[in-house]
Order: structure tokens, then sequence, then C-alpha cells
């Protein structure tokens, strides 16, 4: 198991809505969830969801704990803890793209598991969970963006093209970054000199903490981080894609869900 990382607070204790990006359900509203379900055990030090999952499963915690994680390296950091009520999960979960994070069991107990399917069709079903989870998964993915605690490191200048265009591609697409501005990091700067980067490799993309890409397309990036892979071939292309994805519905959701224009 990796080592904890105490020093960055748990995202849980840094919002300003907790009830709203980390809601506590009713037993009454876990018993609906759990009809389209299934409950099972859980084991400490369990891990339930790895990064770069492609099929993630819901989980609301009956008992125990679970822990969303960011691992690095051999350190992990805890990202939130979800308890008894509490559920797993962030836009992903809707969009059908791989995994950001690890999820390990913190505390043995019980767990209801709703796959992806499942889980969609209770939100089509269920007018009062709908919006529970929808704004939940909406709003801690706005709080991963705002937090660079993402899978994907980009490098590059404020004067190259292909360094705006690959953080607009991100941006538009709501996938958190972490960028590294070489005009302003010298050392980030001298380091890619040294490995021979030239203007024309700009930006340098680590993907997923393993794949590095000079410059690459829209469509290298979207391959890496598996958006192709969620697409429903029948039409929502242009909607995770092309046009405004996960980050233009997490405004108007987040809009609607405030009493906004």
């Amino acid at each position: 198991m990796d080592t904890p990382n105490p020093s960055q607070t748990p995202l849980a204790a840094t919002v300003s809505r907790p009830d709203r990006v980390f809601p506590t359900l009713t037993p009454q509203q876990v018993s609906r969830i759990a009809a389209h379900g299934r409950r099972r055990s859980t084991t400490r030090g369990e891990v339930l969801v790895e990064v770069g999952d492609t099929a993630v499963p819901f989980f609301v915690v009956v008992s125990g704990e679970l822990r969303a994680l960011r691992p690095t390296d051999r350190v992990e950091t805890l990202i939130v803890s979800h308890h008894a009520g509490q559920f797993s999960g962030e836009g992903n979960m809707i969009s059908g793209r791989r995994a950001l994070g690890r999820l390990r069991v913190g505390e043995s107990g019980e767990v209801i598991q709703v796959n992806r399917e499942q889980l969609l069709a209770l939100i089509q079903t269920d007018a009062e969970l709908s919006e529970i989870l929808m704004r939940a998964f909406i709003l801690r993915r706005l709080e991963l963006i705002a937090r660079d605690l993402g899978d994907v490191a980009v490098i590059g200048s404020a004067h190259s093209a292909g360094t705006l265009r690959v953080k607009e591609f991100l941006t538009r697409n709501g996938h958190p970054f972490h960028y590294v501005d070489l005009d302003g990091d010298r050392e980030a700067q001298e380091l890619l000199d040294r490995f021979q980067v030239g203007v024309a490799d700009i930006p340098v993309v680590i993907c997923r903490g393993h794949a590095v890409m000079r410059n690459p397309t829209n469509s290298q990036v979207a391959d890496c981080l598996g958006f192709n892979e969620a697409i429903d071939q029948t039409h929502v292309s242009d909607l995770l894609i092309v046009g405004a994805g996960p980050a233009g519905l997490a405004a108007s959701v987040y809009g609607a869900s405030e009493g906004l224009d």
C-alpha cells in the first residue's frame, strides 16, 4: 500500500458547501439506490477503483469508509473520505471516461455497488436522487479542476499556439490538468533543454503519469485520456469532444441548481 501523504488538506474540508458537494443520503434514499444495485462487503486496503479504469462502479457506503485518493509515485494524497450514507464518483461517472483517482477501502464495512448503466437508469427515473447526484458529481469535477487534481501535466508557454490549443481543449472538455509555465519556471525550461525539446515540440504533455507527448494533436490527447472510448457512437460525440463538453454541462447544471440565469 502506498504511503499516505498528510501534507494536503482533504477536499471536503475546503469546499464552501460540503452538504452539496459531499452530501449524506437519508436511509430512504439509500434504500432506493440499493434496489438498483447489490450489497457487498469490503475489506480494509481493498482497491475498488484504480486510476485509468474504464468500467467504474458507483458506491454508496453502508458502513465503514472509502477513500478517494490521488496516487503519485509511492504517495497517496487523500482527496476525500466517504462514510455511511455518502457516495463515490464525479463527472466521469456520467460521461463514462476513465477514472481520475483511486478508490480504496479505509475501514472494512459494506457498500452498495451500482454499475454505470444501472446508475443512468436510476437518475432517469428518480428526480430527487438525480438532482442530488448530478449536482455533487459536477461540483466535485469543478473542485478537481480548480485544484489541478488531474492526471495530466501540460508544460508550455503562453507564447505557443500549441500550448494554448491543448489547454483550451482540456478546459473545454472539463478535464483537470496541471500547467507548468516555461516563461516563469527556469528549472523546467532548463530540464527540457537538456532533453533537446525545441520550440516546435511545445507543449510537452504528460498523460496519466507515463505517456510523454511533444506538441500532440487534440486527437492524440483524447486517445491517451480515453475520451473516444466514452463516446456513444450514436450522436454524443459533439457533446463530449467537439462541443461544450462536461465543462459547459457543469456550468449550466450548476447555474440551474443555484437558481442562476
